[in-house]
C-alpha cells in the first residue's frame, strides 16, 4: 500500500531532506584523489551524527555503513573500505539514506574526482542529471506512475545510453523502502495513480555500454557486466497539490 503523508510529515521530510542536500554540497569539495571510501563514509557517518540524524543503512540487512559508495564502472551498493582509493578522474557515486525526527531523506550524486574534464564521463552523469530531472517533472497529481518511469527512458535511451533493469526508485517515508517501486524504463500511463502526499525515491542508474549488471561476492556491489561507466543518482520528491517538491537540493 502506498502511504500518503500528512503536511506535518511532508514537513519534516523536506527538513531531513536540506540535510542531506548539505551534505552533497560539502562532499563536491571534501573528495579528493588519495582517499578511500571508508573515509568518505566515515565523514558522512559524522556529519549525520552532528546533524541529529540517523543513517538507515546501518544494520540493513547486516551492512555496516552510513553510505554507499560505488566507483567507476561500480553501479550502486559499493561497500566503503579502507583498502579502495579514489583517483584522479574516478566516477564515483555515494548514496545515503537517513532519517531526521523518524522520517527519511534518500540522496546520490555522481563526483568526477579531481574535476577532470572527462567528456564521455561528463555526458553519462549529465544524462543521468537530465533523466531524473524528466522524472520529476511527471510526479505530478492525477499522473500515472510510469510515466515517470518512460520519462527517464526517453532521456537516457535517446542520448545512446543503457538503463538499468536491474534495480529501481521506491516510496520513502517513515521505512528507507515503501512501495511503490518505481522502474526506469516502461510505456507511460500505467500503474497507480500519483496522489498528493505521496512521496518518492527516484533514481535512475544507467550504463555506457549494456544494462546488465552483476553482484560481487560481498553480497552487494553492483557492477555493469561488460565493465563499462554507471552513474546513479537520486532525489527525494514530495508530491504536492502544486506539483512535486524536491526535498533533495539546495
Amino acid at each position: 500500500m502506498i502511504t500518503l503523508k500528512n503536511r506535518e510529515a511532508l514537513e519534516t521530510m523536506l527538513g531531513a531532506g536540506k540535510r542531506l542536500a548539505e551534505l552533497f554540497e560539502i562532499l563536491k569539495g571534501y573528495i579528493v584523489p588519495g582517499m578511500s571510501t571508508l573515509d568518505i563514509d566515515s565523514y558522512v557517518a559524522q556529519y549525520l551524527q552532528q546533524q541529529g540524524m540517523v543513517s538507515q543503512t546501518v544494520g540493513y540487512a547486516g551492512y555496516k555503513h552510513s553510505s554507499c559508495i560505488s566507483i567507476n564502472d561500480e553501479l550502486v551498493h559499493g561497500v566503503p573500505s579502507a583498502q579502495k582509493f579514489v583517483a584522479v578522474g574516478d566516477l564515483v557515486k555515494v548514496d545515503v539514506c537517513a532519517s531526521w525526527n523518524s522520517y527519511c531523506a534518500d540522496m546520490a550524486r555522481c563526483f568526477i574526482v579531481g574535476n577532470v574534464v572527462d567528456e564521455p564521463k561528463m555526458k553519462l552523469v549529465e544524462a543521468a542529471q537530465k533523466s531524473l530531472d524528466a522524472g520529476i517533472e511527471m510526479a505530478v497529481p492525477g499522473g500515472k506512475l510510469t510515466d515517470i518511469s518512460y520519462a527517464i527512458q526517453r532521456v537516457v535511451e535517446s542520448a545512446g545510453f543503457g538503463v538499468v533493469r536491474d534495480f529501481a526508485g521506491h516510496g520513502i517515508g517513515r521505512k528507507m523502502h515503501e512501495s511503490p517501486e518505481i522502474l526506469n524504463y516502461g510505456k507511460p500511463g500505467r500503474g497507480p495513480i500519483i496522489r498528493e502526499g505521496m512521496a518518492f525515491a527516484i533514481e535512475p542508474m544507467i550504463t555506457f555500454g549494456k544494462y546488465d549488471v552483476c553482484v560481487d561476492r560481498d553480497g552487494w556491489t553492483a557492477r555493469t557486466r561488460d565493465g563499462s561507466l554507471a552513474a546513479h543518482v537520486e532525489d527525494t520528491v514530495l508530491i504536492t497539490e502544486h506539483g512535486p517538491q524536491v526535498a533533495t537540493r539546495v
